[in-house]
């Protein structure tokens, strides 16, 4: 199955939430967003992410996907905000002028794209020189660990070996990631891990009402409706807490500079 990044009815799904402090602090411990005239946020998604940014004090920001139908979600989601507009393109060939951006942002694209080092090459053509670069995506390792009352997402692979399968085959190891972000011609790589808070629910029910309607989760469209709802009832056994649930992720960031 998989998400249909096109289809009218996933329209809004990446925009329902907010980023965490947790992730504008590492972030901002990376590069000093505010002194950035433009960034480009690559894999935009409903702009979650553009829009803390331009909070961040960024000049412009330019969002880009490659689905028109999220662009709309986007566009809605941060109307508010002067500074952002959005673009449509391919994070292989933006067709953007080349180095006119100081800050390029690949949040949870990286995991979509099947030809690392084009992506990379045309991240680092866009960029101005000592423009700076951050990476954001799981590795295998941020996969494997197990589920908890915060780490949500580790159930699915608990359940549903597949998932498992599927989540690390589309990932990329540390050290290619950092050998692609090289041969670009990066330098200056930084890594680091970080437990990003996703969202803050006031009750279990209210998690997994969020986890039926796959929200933000691509993984879930790999299961059908049944086997969504043996997850649920899963994770509803398992979670030991009925409220104030705190979920996170474990990302890895890796910051280069041109």
């Amino acid at each position: 199955m998989g998400i249909d990044f096109h289809s009218k009815k996933n329209r809004n799904t990446y925009t329902t939430r907010e980023a965490d402090i947790s992730w504008t602090e590492i972030i901002n411990d990376l590069v000093s967003v505010k002194d950035i005239s433009n960034v480009l946020d690559i894999g935009c998604g409903g702009g979650i992410y553009s829009k803390a940014l331009a909070d961040m004090q960024a000049d412009s920001v330019t969002g880009m996907d490659f689905s028109e139908v999220i662009l709309e979600g986007a566009r809605e989601n941060c109307k508010e905000y002067e500074m952002i507009s959005f673009v449509q393109g391919n994070a292989l060939d933006t067709a953007l002028d080349s180095n006119s951006f100081g800050l390029v942002l690949s949040r949870a694209l990286i995991h979509h794209i099947k030809d690392l080092q084009t992506c990379f090459n045309e991240a680092y053509r866009v960029l101005e020189d000592d423009g700076v670069y951050i990476v954001q995506d799981r590795t295998p390792q941020d996969c494997a660990l197990k589920g908890d009352d915060n780490h949500i997402r580790g159930y699915f692979f608990e359940l549903f070996p597949r998932l498992m399968e599927k989540e690390t085959n589309r990932r990329y190891s540390s050290q290619f990631v950092n050998e692609a972000l090289q041969a670009a011609g990066f330098r200056n790589m930084e890594e680091v891990t970080l437990w990003e808070v996703r969202q803050v629910f006031e009750s279990k029910d209210q998690l997994l009402q969020d986890l039926s309607k796959r929200t933000g989760k691509s993984i879930l469209h790999e299961l059908n409706d049944a086997e969504l709802q043996l997850l649920i009832d899963h994770i509803d056994k398992s979670i030991s807490t009925n409220n104030g649930i705190i979920e996170k992720d474990r990302w890895t960031i890796w910051k280069a500079v041109k």
